[in-house]
């Protein structure tokens, strides 16, 4: 199986009628929180020195199971998907092979993986769509993805940028968890994390972003105890509670 390898604009406002123009506002560099673009490409530039070509950790041979590994992968483990997907990907690695192992055949394959009844629904439905739909392929196109019966835009954007090599961002818990601690983009909902960081991440870190951030988030700023004395931007951080160092 192959892994996935996944290698500010300026403002300026004139003073309002009846203001002085003396009055200005402090500038956004410095403040709590604030986005200060050196400091963002900074954290982006010793993410990609510590893993310049970051994987994805789910196993998959092409665009299809890609997508369906993806699909499986929600509230799952990539590991655990992994296991499951083995013996399901070597008897199906197409849409018709996946209709026609059907419902049954690929919940006996991903019985191990959480919620695995409606996975196995929604894999072969999305299946039959592809080979309705789309002559069998998988469609690189945003609203065809999120039309396809499991998938969402999380899944979307991992599809889009895995495999077809578009910049997007794909957040999942970790990232969501990341953004709004370091913080990055900060954000009520995953959407709203993704557009801020779309708005910060500079180009040049933008097609490996969200693998670095997911990584970093899985591996080193976890969610119960950050393993913040070796994490290489634990000084470009602002989050409260640091574990601190021995």
């Amino acid at each position: 199986m192959m892994k996935a390898k996944t290698s500010p604009a300026k403002s300026g406002s004139r003073a309002p009628a009846g203001k002085s123009a003396a009055v200005k506002k402090k500038p956004a560099k410095g403040r709590k929180g604030a986005v200060d673009p050196a400091r963002i490409h900074e954290i982006f530039a010793r993410l990609a020195a510590r893993n310049p070509h970051p994987e994805s950790e789910l196993d998959y041979s092409n665009p299809f199971t890609l997508l369906v590994a993806v699909v499986l992968s929600a509230q799952a483990t990539d590991a655990g998907v992994n296991r499951a997907t083995k013996g399901l990907f070597a008897i199906a690695s197409t849409p018709a092979q996946m209709l026609a192992l059907g419902e049954e055949g690929v919940r006996e394959q991903i019985r191990t993986i959480g919620l695995f009844r409606n996975k196995a629904k929604n894999v072969v439905a999305l299946s039959r769509r592809l080979i309705e739909d789309y002559g069998g392929e998988v469609p690189r196109n945003r609203e065809a993805l999120e039309s396809l019966p499991g998938v969402g835009r999380k899944t979307a954007n991992v599809v889009l940028n895995v495999a077809f090599g578009e910049k997007t961002i794909a957040v999942d818990t970790h990232l969501f968890r990341v953004s709004n601690r370091i913080p990055l983009a900060r954000g009520a909902t995953p959407e709203a994390v993704e557009r801020g960081l779309l708005a910060i991440v500079p180009d040049e870190y933008m097609f490996h972003a969200h693998h670095w951030l997911i990584l970093h988030g899985r591996y080193i700023c976890k969610a119960r105890k950050p393993d913040c004395p070796v994490c290489p931007i634990a000084d470009l951080c602002e989050f409260a509670g640091k574990t601190p160092t021995p």
